[in-house]
């Protein structure tokens, strides 16, 4: 027995994919998260110490690392990075003509 199986393009956003409300604010904060657990793990910190450091509760960590979103805005994890020793830098532009939509997006230089 065959069965078909539909097959469809994403859109790059996952979030919007499925349908959930702010998909752009949520892949930014989800990129961010996904910045942060790389340099907690690259400094071979625990959620413990990470917790005391950006001056939070392990259980917020924990959740954070696990892409709990809610209650962190972008913003926090903004200063979270800068705790961590990173820069931040918005850049505002044109989108390009071949785009249909303007999008938001989080870059690593």
């Amino acid at each position: 027995m065959t069965e078909e199986i539909s097959v469809y393009e994403g859109s790059g956003n996952v979030f919007a994919d499925l349908g959930l409300p702010n998909p752009d604010e949520l892949l930014v904060k989800a990129e961010l998260v996904r910045r942060i657990s790389e340099i907690i793990s690259k400094q071979n910190i625990t959620q413990v110490q990470a917790a005391e450091l950006l001056g939070i509760d392990q259980p917020k960590i924990s959740a954070l690392l696990k892409g709990k979103l809610s209650g962190f805005s972008t913003e926090r994890l903004f200063r979270f990075l800068n705790i961590l020793g990173c820069d931040i830098e918005i850049v505002v532009k044109a989108k390009p003509e071949s785009q249909k939509h303007a999008q938001t997006k989080v870059c690593s230089y």
